[in-house]
């Protein structure tokens, strides 16, 4: 009987060790999908120009400090960059973001590059070809989206690079649009194909704003040769609720097998501003009802938003956008920003309570 019991025992020590051994690999395989590194991103495109300035930062601790080296030291992991063909104000150009992705480096962070294949701001809604290629034959256009990614991989070897930025309704308009899917997929292979030529190390991430129509866009581009869903989720635009959102990226995993990450969010510290251009935030209607437009309510949304991806089966990371976007120009400034209050920084330039989420 003696001998049956200790048998007993070692069997049901045996089974929790297979039991722990399971759960762990399927931890494993959830939240570290092809041996990624959890992504803990920030948009951090402005700091190049903001540095012209001469404006002072400070830490938590009051002391001044870098506005990168303080996202280093609260643990953000990944830096993300847009990328333009030729802006006018000279920012966000090839040289200037080989530059700053050179120091991210240095300080062993990972560079993420949004390419907007634009001379401005590329979204859903402006997709604007840039001046030197707006009288290309088609041919030609893929050709430039080859020749331009290639060499901004070859300049940076990125470890992310997007093929488009928030590409709902193609690029490149008119001819990338959604209304030629054909001509659309062909040019984000031509971007892709880059990307592979030159390094096989460089993930590439296909981004769509919202969750909304985003299965139908994603069955649309099977064909291309990428590695990431990148979705974009800002309350105001994307929904209320961040359930729904769990649900769609669990359900885009499921279908196109690809990890998933939230490319872009942000949330509001306060309602006020710090200088005269409107806020894109600027009441509740707009946001969460669970989280107040407080420093403590940034930080507690980032926190869910932190949670949501770590237990979401497939999903590798997260990336705050405007973190950066200050009122850099001066408050008086009627060109200013329209992001100043949802940054990661006060008023002050003094560093706010939600960097402690990318700890």
């Amino acid at each position: 009987m003696q001998m049956i019991k200790s048998v007993q025992n070692v069997l049901v020590v045996f089974i929790l060790v297979l039991l722990s051994c399971n759960k762990q690999s399927s931890n494993t395989n959830t939240n570290n999908t092809a041996n990624e590194q959890f992504i803990k991103g920030v948009d951090a495109s402005f700091i190049p120009e903001i540095r012209t300035t001469n404006l002072t930062f400070y830490n938590a601790e009051n002391v001044k400090e870098d506005m990168l080296l303080t996202l280093k030291n609260a643990g953000v992991n990944t830096i993300r960059l847009r990328i333009w063909n030729n802006p006018t104000n000279g920012h966000s150009n090839l040289a200037e973001v080989k530059a700053f992705a050179d120091e991210v480096k240095q300080l062993n962070m990972k560079v993420w590059l949004t390419v907007h294949y634009s001379d401005t701001w590329a979204d859903p809604g402006a997709q604007t070809k840039p001046m030197a290629w707006s009288n290309s034959s088609f041919s030609q256009l893929k050709d430039s989206v080859y020749n331009f990614t290639k060499t901004i991989v070859t300049n940076i070897n990125p470890d992310y690079i997007q093929i488009g930025n928030e590409i709902n309704n193609g690029f490149l308009w008119p001819e990338g649009s959604t209304n030629y899917i054909n001509q659309m997929v062909q040019l984000l292979q031509s971007g892709a194909k880059a990307v592979r030529d030159v390094n096989a190390n460089s993930k590439i991430m296909i981004h769509h704003a919202g969750y909304k129509n985003a299965e139908w866009f994603f069955s649309q581009i099977k064909t291309v040769d990428y590695d990431l869903i990148g979705i974009s989720y800002y309350p105001t635009w994307h929904g209320k609720g961040l359930d729904t959102l769990q649900t769609n990226l669990i359900s885009l995993n499921t279908l196109f097998k690809k990890p998933v990450v939230i490319a872009e969010t942000s949330y509001p510290f306060t309602f006020g501003y710090n200088d005269w251009t409107n806020n894109i935030i600027g009441d509740s209607s707009q946001i969460l009802k669970q989280f107040t437009a407080t420093e403590q309510g940034q930080k507690e949304y980032m926190q869910a938003i932190l949670t949501l991806t770590k237990i979401t089966p497939n999903a590798i990371g997260f990336c705050y956008w405007g973190a950066d976007y200050v009122s850099f120009r001066g408050n008086q400034s009627k060109d200013g920003s329209s992001y100043e209050n949802q940054a990661f920084w006060n008023f002050d330039n003094k560093a706010l309570p939600v960097l402690q989420v990318f700890e």
